[in-house]
């Protein structure tokens, strides 16, 4: 049976985005290995730490920069991520200076809200009612 164990998302830079998806987010590093100009650099949910890994992927592909500038320029979210209460989680991250193009919002089954994870990608979080 076939399961998720690392999914990616581009990353402008990899130090700045570990300090973001660790001090902002609440992830933690799983793994950190030098590959020469770049790092095998995993995050997981400390509430599963043997979970899904997040690798924080250096975007030097000549491809993935303009993929991701334009996601953002139409507002579509990147990746998303699972939440137990929307609005507290916005409210949470705000007050630690985390940016959201949408503010919480309930699209009937579920809630989303979208933020800027400061390395080039738009994060949607959302929770199903």
């Amino acid at each position: 049976m076939l399961r998720i164990n690392i999914t990616s998302v581009w990353v402008d830079d990899q130090a700045k985005a570990l300090a973001f998806y660790t001090d902002k987010l609440g992830f933690v590093k799983k793994n950190d290995i030098p590959t020469g100009d770049a790092r095998w650099l995993t995050v997981v949910s400390p509430a599963d730490p043997d979970g899904v890994e997040l690798l924080l992927e250096p975007d030097g592909h000549p491809a993935a920069p303009p993929l991701k500038k334009a996601l953002v320029a139409d507002g579509i979210p990147f990746t998303q991520f699972a939440v137990e209460d929307v609005h507290a989680e916005a409210e949470r991250l705000k007050a630690l200076g985390v940016v959201f193009t949408q503010e919480p919002t309930d699209l009937g089954p579920v809630v989303t809200a979208v933020f800027d994870d400061t390395c080039g990608n738009l994060i949607q979080i959302a929770a199903m009612k």
